[in-house]
């Protein structure tokens, strides 16, 4: 039986899945704590990845014969002329490069940016972090020589090769999703002192290995957000939404994007395909926090959540609290309004909810039309009341997969193809993977006044 290993390094931990490779069963699995973040200034050095994944992966006690690595996105991996690591790794989201995203902005335009990497930079982007790294730390910056992502770093670990894939490429702001090429032009705007062949990696396509670990095939690895939608068994039309500490929507495209209002990034898949993808900074940590303010466990929140009726009497909370990249505020806070006296817990619960659902929903709007399958994903995606205020609030019917580890499996899809020479969709397919609860809407929420309420709140509660 050939086993496959996916690996989700994330913000908070790396999850190891072990899989067989040609059902798709969980073998084993594996997981090891990252240390903690707190924005604006979110680092971590390599280094406690590179530890964590050991751990994770000692945890399943098993061998494999293939493995992907899915990794944050965004994340800048400042190396030296030895490979080594310079400085801790600037996260998606430390929002310090603000100010760079602003200058990089002006330089060419908002409508150059999305015509020539599919996206317009925000904080979150590399390209921002690199320019924050020459802005405030030269004598580093001078010593740069090597470049790279989270994943692309951690598969150099393994393999002793320096590579990437296109979606996880598509996230620095320097690589063009439609061209398929790096844009010097774009570097320039940074730095024009960087060799090319040498700094940046090379981008593998779909199907190609970065190496062997120890005879174990290594595949090209991706972003997390492209190996979930590899979990999903996402099709083109299909749209995910996914709610954890940060929340995601997306869609699969056969052509590219380019939004120059910024809303959209214009990210390149992990199949040869295009993801569509609107980042939101605030979602699970929202209701977490008004949760640990009400005195309350998740659980009891949900609870307090679903007893409130939906638009939660007038109260509405703008769930802005660090800062946000959808709609790029990064210097907002929450707002909270439609307070009266009578005002009680079961409100502010469910304005809790309903304002990160709101807010992913504003970004969602903006993607290509989408008439497929609508999933949730996502920690939040086990709560009642999230899946509630989804459905009501789309009024549509919402699927929640089995599946949850969604990173790890779409790694494992990957590992799979790799291995096999099968396309990513066969294995997924094969799989049976995005199956789930279906969740239906209430007919009589009226989600539109719900929505506009939001919008209205939204629009003057925050800066």
């Amino acid at each position: 039986m050939p086993l496959v290993a996916g690996v989700d390094s994330s913000t908070s931990a790396c999850k190891v899945e072990i899989r067989d490779a040609d059902t798709g069963a969980l073998v084993a699995s594996g997981r090891a704590p990252h240390p903690p973040t707190s924005p604006p200034r979110s680092e971590q050095h390599p280094s406690a990845w590179w530890q964590a994944f050991q751990d994770a992966f000692a945890q399943t006690g098993r061998a494999v014969d293939a493995i992907a690595i899915a990794g944050q996105q965004h994340g800048l991996v400042a190396l030296d002329d030895q490979g080594e690591v310079l400085r801790p790794a600037k996260l998606w989201n430390d929002t310090e490069s603000a100010d760079d995203a602003s200058a990089l902005l002006q330089s060419i335009g908002a409508d150059a940016w999305a015509n020539a990497c599919g996206s317009v930079p925000v904080p979150a982007f590399t390209i921002t972090k690199l320019r924050w790294l020459k802005r405030t730390e030269p004598e580093v910056f001078e010593r740069v020589t090597r470049i790279g992502l989270p994943h692309d770093w951690l598969t150099s670990r393994l393999t002793g090769s320096w590579t990437t894939d296109r979606g996880d490429a598509s996230g620095t702001g320097w690589w063009s999703p439609s061209e398929g090429r790096y844009r010097t032009d774009l570097l320039a705007l940074v730095d024009d002192r960087f060799d090319l062949h040498k700094a940046f990696p090379e981008v593998l396509g779909p199907a190609a290995a970065a190496g062997d670990w120890d005879g174990v095939v290594v595949a090209a690895g991706t972003g997390d957000n492209m190996a979930a939608a590899l979990g999903l068994g996402l099709r083109p039309g299909d749209v995910a939404l996914s709610f954890g500490t940060s929340g995601t929507a997306c869609t699969v495209s056969d052509t590219p994007t380019a939004d120059p209002a910024g809303i959209v990034a214009g990210f390149a898949d992990a199949t040869g395909r295009y993801l569509p993808l609107v980042c939101t900074l605030n979602a699970t940590k929202v209701t977490d926090t008004v949760a640990r303010l009400l005195g309350v466990s998740a659980p009891e929140l949900d609870e307090l959540a679903l007893a409130a009726p939906a638009g939660a009497d007038g109260v509405v909370l703008v769930p802005h609290l660090d800062g946000e990249r959808t709609p790029n505020r990064p210097h907002a806070t929450g707002a909270l309004s439609g307070l009266r006296s009578d005002a009680s817990r079961e409100q502010l619960a469910r304005a809790a909810v309903e304002g990160v659902v709101c807010n992913l929903l504003a970004g969602a709007d903006h993607l290509p039309k989408a008439a497929g399958r609508l999933v949730m994903i996502g920690g939040g995606a086990r709560s009642r009341a999230y899946q509630r205020v989804v459905a009501d609030l789309t009024g549509r019917e919402v699927v929640v997969p089995d599946a949850w580890e969604l990173v790890a499996l779409g790694a494992c899809v990957q590992a799979a193809a790799v291995l096999t020479g099968r396309a990513p969709d066969e294995i997924s397919a094969q799989w049976s993977l995005g199956e789930g609860t279906t969740i239906d809407p209430d007919p009589t929420v009226d989600h539109d006044a719900i929505r506009a309420a939001y919008a209205a709140a939204a629009t003057k509660g925050t800066t």
